[in-house]
């Protein structure tokens, strides 16, 4: 079976404040983008074995597409192993939710491939256990998350835009971003504001509401991400932003000639740089 792992972008990331528990809660508006890894997955007659193009993704215990298939065999009784090749294309440390698109996929996959007859609700609450971003990445649908990214109320209007990414190669540790994020310096943007601009399939105000609390504390340890974003608005494009704790930055347009030019200026200077744009069509494994 072939399945597709979509990134994500954050149009906006306000971190409201630090839980009890540990974690954040946060607000967000998450768009799904046509970026993704390509796996495939077959039964075996027993284990989980992992392989990938990647050399740096682990292929053990550690990778979450391994957490969704063990989570999955042990809640349902599952005696059939699992084989999984993953061409990567999403980089890691990029705030692309390349490891939750990929859990995602897999548990997805898995439903299919032993007839469990899961629900979108029931996939989602499985991944929440495994990772934050699982649940979104169950529907890639454009959505308000909030909570610590379990609570996902979608916006059913289609944002047409186009889009480019670029990453340096240092990525950021997602932990290091929020540890070093002061939340009493902090400035919160009302992500409602967002969302009726989407709605209202008002373009401008999608670009006026862009906002990353993440971004500050991250451009300390990847100062690219400053440059990319000055060389982006330069170039023309409408608006950039950090991608959740980085280190990506996406560049927002609807001219396909901006997209051409950046993507030419960018090509060959950075570690990635790729076209892509806002996934409108629900993805159907």
């Amino acid at each position: 079976m072939k399945v597709k792992a979509y990134a994500k972008i954050n149009l906006a990331l306000d971190v409201v404040r630090k839980r009890e528990d540990g974690y954040h809660e946060l607000e967000m508006i998450m768009a799904p983008v046509t970026l993704h890894d390509l796996i495939y997955i077959n039964t075996i007659e027993e284990g989980i074995e992992i392989e990938s193009n990647s050399k740096i993704m682990p292929t053990d215990q550690r990778n979450i597409m391994y957490k969704a298939v063990s989570l999955i065999k042990e809640r349902y009784g599952i005696k059939k192993g699992v084989k999984i090749y993953v061409y990567k294309h999403i980089p890691t440390q990029a705030g692309l939710a390349g490891g939750s698109a990929d859990g995602a996929a897999v548990i997805k996959a898995m439903n299919k491939l032993f007839y469990l007859n899961l629900t979108n609700e029931e996939m989602a609450a499985l991944g929440k256990e495994i990772g934050a971003d699982i649940p979104f990445c169950i529907y890639q649908k454009l959505a308000f998350v909030s909570g610590i990214g379990e609570k996902l109320s979608f916006i059913d209007v289609p944002f047409k835009c186009k889009v480019l990414l670029v990453k340096p190669r240092k990525g950021v540790s997602t932990k290091k971003s929020f540890n070093s994020l002061n939340l009493n310096k902090t400035s919160h943007q009302n992500c409602n504001l967002m969302i009726k601009g989407i709605e209202e399939n008002d373009y401008q105000a999608v670009i006026d509401n862009l906002q990353n609390t993440l971004e500050a504390p991250s451009i300390k340890m990847v100062p690219e991400i400053a440059k990319i974003k000055e060389e982006m608005l330069a170039i023309g494009f409408d608006g950039a932003l950090m991608s959740g704790s980085g280190s990506c930055v996406f560049g927002l347009t609807r001219s396909d000639l901006i997209l051409e030019k950046g993507f030419k200026f960018f090509k060959g200077k950075y570690y990635f740089v790729r076209k892509t744009e806002i996934l409108n069509e629900k993805e159907i494994i």
